[in-house]
């Protein structure tokens, strides 16, 4: 680790990283119901040993609030002790997890479900905590909570509530006066509440830590209770410790360009890191977005802020715990009302709106809030189970008639026997003895729904209408109709021809007419955007692709090529006649491309079972016909005539050596700004070879 990276860059970061956590450990172990000094321990431990095994360097890890309503729970049922050792064996389920390299698995839960969980957990800690601002004492549980408020409200305060409004206010206003991160705004608050205390020589609670911290610590017991539950507490917190410090670390990654976290290292460096704090007495440990996001924002280049932080930490509560107990318990009440309230996020809320998933979101937290986090938790993955069940079975159907009198049934989605009801009764409503197009845009069909559409199919069609199918992304019920639904491959239908997705029936003169609609309502869209930036800017290939005219070869299709890639020129035996030559098309075109265009590769590419090569092999053709006279340009001469691969293949090379008695090709390909090469491609194969023309050999593209 460069010396000068760490004191230019992690050194200073690692001071304010220190100066946000102290007030937070403090705030979150007050409203766990836990001793002072976990916290800190948890502050301590989070910093130095999960920073030094991390596997998100620039995370900083700590007590996180949204364990807090867990913890409390856990305190209650089993004592403080009993806690400490239950985060110690659910740091080693943590580790566990990592070496399985179960990491990502943890990231399967909805997003919807872990925020809504997190703003549950921030509403009960904002409302327990209200209470310590007003003067009084948290109740038992969020309902208890919210039931006292109005009268905490209308009751007296004293000093309390000024405090703890004073420490609101400043953390709210801080940020839009000073934009140092050096200075956090929690910090300031707080320091300001104490100072505030101290000169009015307030009697209010104050923080209260043992005078020997290291003597004082409460160590880890293993608590007297049944399995059942103890397994069920420690597997609530290797979870939610798991999916917050990997959502953390994912969210981090997107602060900045340095390394990206590996999550399973990351687990591990969790799990050691609550198994450390727990055996000590300390809190649960997470990776904690407030502390990393400051940490990255403060310019951190390497873990060593993290670590540091904790080191800051431990030598102030050694050094410095007397001051630490000027704090106002009101204070740091205050700090946790924020810090729940921030849990609610809405910027998460309008996005899950937009997503159409804030029912599932709302239904965790309020979950988490009434009832308790197991719970509120369970409700939020019925819901997105039911709601991605929904989805999955859910298809649109429109039913438009254009101008043609064509009736247009379109359905788009996943088409299962679920929808066939409503699918009946809109087909029911289509005039009878009409034409109709019926349009499948579908991921999915189930063969009731198949039947669906082909009782209606045939029934429309006996009743003197007509009814033609076409499908757009894949061939569900083609296949259907063949026996074979759920096999068989994807054919999407612009690599088909004409005949095979508009089907044998349809009129072949309008075949292209019908073609071009669909380009213009399924392709038009897409390309667009990058057809108008060429119409604006101009052609700029690299390539003058020669190839034969044959229908069955497609050129952009199989170089796999889009606007703007190939100049192409195309004819029958993708011919290039020699300098001098009657024909002067392809010549024009081959200055144009290099003198006007610039391009850099010429390609001549042949295919196999050419028909042009058939009829220079067999000399069939009359000399004085036109198609004659254009093929005996070629030049070409084969030594097997009989060998039709061969002679399609020599056929390119002959082509490449017509091309360099162009003047323009020859001074080109001198200069080195021009590639000639040669290409072969097998239509029944579906595969490109690259010519030798040296050789007259050819082989695979791509192997």
């Amino acid at each position: 680790m460069p010396v000068f990276k760490l004191l230019r860059h992690d050194f200073p970061a690692s001071i304010v990283v220190f100066l946000i956590a102290i007030p937070l450990s403090l705030g979150i172990a007050a409203a766990s119901g836990a001793p002072l000094l976990a916290g800190l321990v948890a502050a301590v431990v989070g910093g130095i040993v999960a920073g030094a095994l991390s596997g998100a360097p620039l995370q900083v890890s700590g007590p996180a609030a949204g364990l807090t309503v867990i913890v409390a729970g856990t305190i209650v049922e089993f004592g403080f002790a009993g806690t400490a050792a239950i985060v110690a064996v659910a740091g080693l389920m943590q580790i566990l997890l990592g070496i399985t390299r179960l990491g990502r698995a943890a990231l399967a839960l909805s997003p919807a479900v872990v925020h809504g969980m997190l703003a549950g957990i921030g509403l009960v800690i904002a409302l327990s905590q209200i209470h310590v601002v007003l003067g009084g004492a948290p109740q038992s549980s969020a309902w208890a909570n919210l039931r006292d408020l109005p009268g905490q409200i209308v009751g007296h305060h004293g000093v309390s509530v000024m405090l703890g409004t004073l420490t609101i206010a400043l953390m709210l206003i801080w940020p839009r006066l000073v934009k140092t991160t050096l200075l956090p705004a929690a910090l300031i608050a707080v320091v300001a509440a104490t100072v505030v205390a101290a000169a009015l020589g307030a009697d209010v609670e104050r923080v209260d830590l043992p005078a020997e911290p290291l003597s004082e610590l409460t160590l880890a017991r293993w608590p007297d209770a049944p399995l059942r539950e103890i397994t069920v507490a420690v597997i609530t917190i290797a979870l939610v410790a798991s999916v917050e410090s990997l959502l953390s670390a994912v969210a981090v990654d997107r602060m900045h360009d340095g390394p990206r976290a590996n999550l399973n290292r990351e687990l591990i460096a969790q799990g050691t890191a609550n198994a450390v704090s727990g055996t000590l007495g300390g809190l649960p440990v997470t990776g904690v977005i407030v502390r990393s996001s400051t940490n990255v924002a403060a310019g951190a280049r390497t873990r060593a802020s993290a670590i540091l932080h904790g080191v800051w930490i431990a030598g102030f509560v050694l050094v410095c715990a007397a001051w630490l107990e000027m704090i106002p318990m009101a204070a740091l009440a205050a700090v946790l009302v924020l810090v729940g309230l921030r849990l609610v996020s809405l910027a998460q809320i309008r996005t899950y709106a937009r997503h159409r998933e804030l029912p599932i979101y709302l239904i965790t937290a309020v979950g988490v809030t009434a009832t308790d986090l197991l719970t509120g938790v369970g409700l939020g993955m019925a819901t997105a189970v039911l709601f991605m069940l929904w989805r999955l079975a859910r298809c649109e159907i429109w039913t438009t008639q254009p101008a043609s009198g064509t009736w247009l049934v379109s359905i788009t989605g996943t088409l299962a026997f679920i929808a066939s009801e409503r699918l009946t009764r809109r087909l029911a409503a289509l005039p009878p003895a009409q034409y109709v197009e019926l349009e499948l845009h579908l991921d999915y069909l189930d063969h009731g729904a198949y039947e669906t559409i082909r009782d209606w199919q045939e029934s429309y069609t006996r009743a003197g209408g007509q009814v033609h199918i076409s499908e757009i992304n894949d061939s569900w019920f083609h296949r259907a109709a063949s026996d074979g639904l759920g096999i068989g491959k994807r054919i999407p239908r612009l690599l088909g021809s004409w005949s095979r997705w508009q089907g044998a029936d349809r009129d072949r003169q309008d075949a292209m007419t019908v073609g071009i609609q669909e380009f213009e309502r399924s392709v038009a869209p897409l390309v667009r955007p990058e057809l108008a930036d060429l119409a604006h800017t101009g052609q700029a290939p690299d390539q003058l692709f020669i190839t034969c005219a044959d229908s069955r070869l497609v050129p952009n299709l199989i170089t796999g090529s889009g606007p703007g890639d190939l100049f192409c020129v195309r004819n029958i035996g993708n011919i290039v006649p020699p300098k001098g030559a009657p024909d002067t098309s392809v010549s024009a075109a081959i200055e144009y491309a290099i003198n006007v265009l610039g391009i850099t590769t010429i390609t001549v590419c042949g295919h196999s079972g050419c028909s042009a090569v058939r009829a220079l092999t067999s000399g069939a053709l009359a000399a004085d016909s036109a198609l004659g006279r254009w093929l005996a340009q070629s030049g070409v001469h084969f030594q097997d005539p009989a060998d039709e691969e061969a002679c399609c293949i020599a056929n390119v090379t002959q082509q490449l050596a017509n091309l360099r008695t162009h003047p323009a090709v020859s001074a080109a390909v001198a200069a080195g700004r021009l590639n000639l090469t040669g290409m072969y491609f097998d239509l029944a194969q579906a595969r490109m070879y690259a010519v030798d023309p040296d050789l007259r050999l050819h082989h695979p593209i791509s192997t």
